[in-house]
């Protein structure tokens, strides 16, 4: 390799029962992860969501660029906006002020299982709303002009790293994306070359709180893997 400026790296040694037992259990707390659409508004701590973002911030990325934003909002006013704009684009995803639905006949079948609609109060409702944000420009020092490399897997791995370690701190989540979200750039004031990628929507569970049956259905591992 080149030279370049290193430090040592620095991870834990563990033998290999101890690896296996953390890797299973890990794979036991994120399998009791499911997608919420039915939040409780009680409070949910500042520093909890901080953690989380940090933690979404140490994902690979392509060059360390560290092509993303997230906004998180609060204030019930910028949540009310968004769930107005976001059901505008759901009703016509839906084919609800329209006589044909933006969606194929497909898609809206295979959403029929899930009981997903246009209506989405918990974009009110739940405490937090985290809008994610790929910046297709910036560089670290957030330019605007210097190029990212790998935004949008830079920024689907930062996501993922996001709501496990939100599930790990007990919380519920859900992610929301509406299309075409243009209405969370100017909602969240961010800069033209970001693109919105999705709403991350945190907080507790209601205590009725159901998620579709369906949902339980996932491949087996040797349906998602292959040993080669």
């Amino acid at each position: 390799m080149k030279d370049h400026d290193t430090v040592p790296y620095a991870l834990e040694r563990l033998p290999d029962e101890d690896s296996i037992a953390r890797a299973a259990a890990l794979r036991d707390r994120l399998k009791q992860r499911r997608s919420c659409r039915y939040f409780s508004d009680e409070p949910v701590p500042r520093a909890v969501i901080e953690a989380a973002i940090e933690a979404a911030g140490t994902a690979p990325n392509g060059a360390n660029h560290q092509p993303w934003h997230f906004a998180v909002i609060e204030s019930p006013e910028k949540k009310r906006a968004i769930r107005e704009a976001a059901e505008a684009e759901e009703r016509r995803f839906y084919g609800q002020d329209e006589d044909k639905p933006k969606a194929s006949d497909e898609w809206l079948d295979a959403l029929d299982d899930l009981g997903t609609d246009a209506d989405k109060p918990f974009l009110e409702t739940a405490p937090y709303l985290i809008a994610v944000f790929a910046q297709r420009k910036g560089g670290i020092e957030e330019d605007g002009k210097t190029q990212n490399y790998y935004v949008n897997e830079s920024v689907g791995i930062a996501c993922g790293l996001l709501i496990a370690t939100l599930h790990e701190a007990g919380l519920a989540t859900l992610t929301h994306t509406p299309s075409p979200m243009g209405f969370l750039r100017e909602a969240c004031e961010r800069p033209e070359w970001e693109k919105p990628l999705m709403i991350v929507v945190v907080g507790r569970p209601s205590a009725d709180a159901t998620v579709p049956a369906h949902a339980l259905k996932k491949k087996p591992l040797s349906q998602i893997s292959s040993w080669l």
